[in-house]
């Protein structure tokens, strides 16, 4: 027999209809410029911020001004016994704003980098990159699956760090994130009677906050990098927010369990 969570979301992806994304961590950085571009491809936005409220709102303003609704929740995605709860408040926007029951495509953005240089990594640093990058997607993902919307998408963020170990700082964050790669896998074929499809995203250089914002800011950082560039310049927020409205695009709906670059091509 099916489990519940399989048989609570009946509902399809018609032609003309709304379709609404939920991104956490969409209040700043790939969140917020995925956001956007999704608002660009006409689609309606439920974001998830952690503490700055203003920020999120400022997301929400800028979807609006581009003719789509958006709602901004608080959500801290370490914190898994805040789920079921989270979900209930997701609910209610959902039936409040758009009159659904459901969503159709799931963005598990949020996470930090974390500095793990060997010799020097602690437990405490293991357990928080763990928590964010993937208890949070895996159990946020559970307690979702739910009020997703048969045919609909799912989409995890790795990183481009799997496979070309460039900082040794981030050991730990990319090991985490290829186990993200590996869940996404079972996942798909998991889910694949549904008709959904997962995959990730895994960016390259971007010039976002992220890290302390050092390819953002350094010069010298991004001369270092850019000779790994295919394309010749380090990417922008932008660049993976339009990968990710592609990929979630109801015409993606037969590729699922990939891993899909979005680094111009770094390190080829």
């Amino acid at each position: 027999m099916r489990a519940a969570w399989m048989r609570c979301s009946p509902a399809r992806i018609v032609a003309g209809m709304t379709t609404i994304t939920l991104i956490t961590g969409g209040s700043r950085g790939l969140g917020r410029a995925s956001a956007l571009a999704l608002a660009d491809a006409g689609t309606d936005v439920v974001l998830t911020y952690v503490s700055n409220g203003d920020a999120a709102a400022s997301v929400v303003a800028e979807i609006e001004a581009r003719g789509r609704r958006a709602v901004a929740l608080p959500l801290d995605t370490t914190a898994p016994e805040t789920f079921p709860a989270f979900a209930d408040a997701l609910r209610a926007a959902l039936s409040a704003t758009w009159g659904r029951p459901d969503l159709d495509a799931l963005f598990m953005n949020a996470g930090y980098a974390g500095d793990t240089t060997f010799g020097s990594i602690e437990r405490a640093d293991i357990d928080r990159l763990v928590a964010v990058h993937f208890t949070g997607v895996v159990l946020l993902t559970q307690q979702l699956a739910g009020l997703l919307a048969d045919g609909g998408r799912i989409l995890n963020v790795s990183t481009g760090l799997t496979r070309n170990p460039a900082n040794p700082a981030y050991s730990v964050y990319a090991a985490v994130k290829t186990a993200v790669e590996t869940w996404s896998l079972y996942l798909a074929r998991q889910l694949g009677a549904r008709r959904i499809a997962v995959n990730t995203i895994a960016p390259g250089a971007t010039a976002t906050d992220f890290a302390g914002g050092g390819i953002r800011d350094s010069e010298a950082y991004r001369g270092m990098l850019l000779p790994t560039v295919a394309m010749g310049r380090i990417g922008e927020p932008e660049d993976i927010g339009a990968a990710v409205a592609a990929i979630l695009d109801p015409r993606m709906a037969w590729v699922t369990g990939q891993r899909i670059e979005a680094s111009g091509g770094q390190r080829l």
